[in-house]
């Protein structure tokens, strides 16, 4: 089954040149089946294109998925037309009464700030807590990661000396983890980030599982089999062109920053960068929307009530 949009969302009309099968919300009323509700709460600076990146990961599985894109009420987008929030977006506090299979907590680009410093920490903090009641499984992003990470078990996020920035090897640390399954031995994924959380703090949490490490730039991926967490450190989600896109704002902006790692050709920024990371990306999420797939309620009200009083 294809994932169901709104009919004019942006993003629509790319996935279809690219193949990945979507169906409009009018046709969508007319099956009978429970699709699978997923949302995802978008604090990236370009939201037109992350909402595009995680629809395609997310419309590629063969089940129904109905996709809420959701924003932090107390933040206004500084890049993002406000119609385009306007006509596809809902508040945080528009849809806290509902449930929902999987949750999507994006980055944000605030990694270099103290929690408490950001602007929409308080919100945050209640969002965190309400997908432990109202989500069966969360993925958290980069910051959204780190956020969780903090708020749930008080794992610091640490400044790096410089940004981690580019394509870096991975192990797979858990093999019969039913996240990386088909998942190679060692494979390349982004990374971009100003901050990290380290495996010696992740390893002093009980209950959190490491399931991907690089030995250059630390934890990329673990897992809470409370609530059904991910945290995800690092950027599976990216296009091929997402770190050049980075690199040349940072120039010409005038912001200190390297060539991304291992991404362009040769280190000529003026070659196209190869992806090898699209099929882990979309391993990744196929194997996470199947296990939601598997362990949901059939009924949505279900969903979080044994978690209320945890």
């Amino acid at each position: 089954m294809p994932i169901k949009i709104p009919d004019t969302l942006p993003a629509f009309e790319t996935l279809i040149s690219e193949g990945v099968r979507v169906k409009t919300e009018t046709v969508a009323e007319r099956q009978d089946i429970r699709p699978l509700h997923f949302g995802l709460l978008n604090l990236m600076p370009n939201k037109i294109k992350t909402e595009l990146q995680f629809a395609r990961l997310l419309g590629a599985s063969p089940l129904q998925i109905e996709l809420s894109l959701v924003r932090v009420g107390g933040h206004k987008a500084k890049n993002t037309p406000i119609e385009h929030l306007l006509s596809f977006y809902q508040t945080w506090d528009e849809v806290a009464e509902r449930k929902f299979d999987g949750f999507i907590i994006t980055g944000a680009p605030v990694e270099t700030l103290p929690f408490e410093d950001v602007t929409y920490w308080d919100e945050m903090k209640e969002i965190l807590d309400w997908t432990t009641t109202n989500c069966h499984s969360t993925m958290n992003i980069c910051w959204g990661a780190m956020a969780a990470a903090w708020h749930f078990h008080g794992v610091p996020k640490r400044l790096l000396d410089k940004k981690a920035f580019g394509i870096f090897r991975h192990r797979n640390l858990k093999p019969a983890s039913i996240y990386l399954n088909g998942f190679s031995d060692d494979f390349q994924l982004p990374v971009s980030r100003w901050t990290e959380v380290r495996r010696a703090d992740l390893e002093n949490v009980p209950g959190i599982e490491i399931l991907m490490h690089s030995d250059e730039v630390g934890p990329c991926l673990a897992y809470e089999s409370f609530a059904n967490r991910l945290y995800m450190f690092n950027h599976i989600e990216y296009d091929s062109g997402s770190l050049g896109d980075e690199y040349r704002r940072d120039v010409d902006t005038n912001v200190p920053i390297e060539l991304p790692f291992n991404y362009f050709p040769a280190d000529d920024p003026n070659r196209a960068p190869l992806n090898r990371w699209r099929s882990h990306a979309h391993l990744l999420f196929g194997n996470w929307i199947n296990e939601v797939y598997q362990t949901t309620p059939y009924s949505l009200e279900e969903i979080g009530k044994e978690r209320a009083g945890a």
